[in-house]
């Protein structure tokens, strides 16, 4: 089966085509232009400007009128599903998830960093990183930064 059939095949038989990474010129820009056609959802998730891999997504929201995707909440949005996101284990919500992910185990942070790299204000993260210490999700240090704490040690 040459590349050609096979795109066409994917897209016809896809609710949606989701371009995550792609050159300027590429299979998966061929698929999402036979999507196109065919009516099917299209989205692309956005990558830097300065990528060359990002080329082909930018390439589907300009050219194509795809979706700009960034969480699976697009995703279901484009297929007609329910858009609040659906719980996540350990009552995780997407705050505590980026609290947690600018939190490290092994480096302390002090709260003005922890609340850059979760993109939080200072004063939410300083409310979010206090109910993760009382969830035992975070301790302050003796030197006044914050780490992450695994469950179950």
């Amino acid at each position: 089966m040459k590349f050609g059939s096979r795109n066409r095949l994917i897209a016809a038989l896809a609710d949606a085509v989701i371009v995550v990474e792609a050159g300027h010129r590429s299979g998966s820009l061929n698929t999402a232009a036979h999507a196109a056609q065919l009516g099917r959802a299209l989205g692309a998730v956005p990558g830097p400007v300065t990528s060359a891999a990002s080329a082909g997504s930018h390439r589907v929201l300009r050219e194509f009128g795809g979706v700009c995707v960034t969480s699976a909440a697009d995703v279901r949005e484009m297929l007609g599903g329910p858009v609040a996101a659906p719980p996540t284990p350990d009552g995780r919500t997407d705050e505590t998830s980026r609290l947690l992910d600018a939190l490290s185990s092994r480096v302390g942070r002090d709260t003005e960093d922890v609340a850059r790299r979760a993109g939080f204000a200072y004063a939410d993260a300083q409310a979010l990183l206090g109910l993760a210490e009382l969830d035992g999700r975070a301790a302050r240090g003796e030197d006044g930064l914050w780490r992450s704490v695994k469950r179950g040690r």
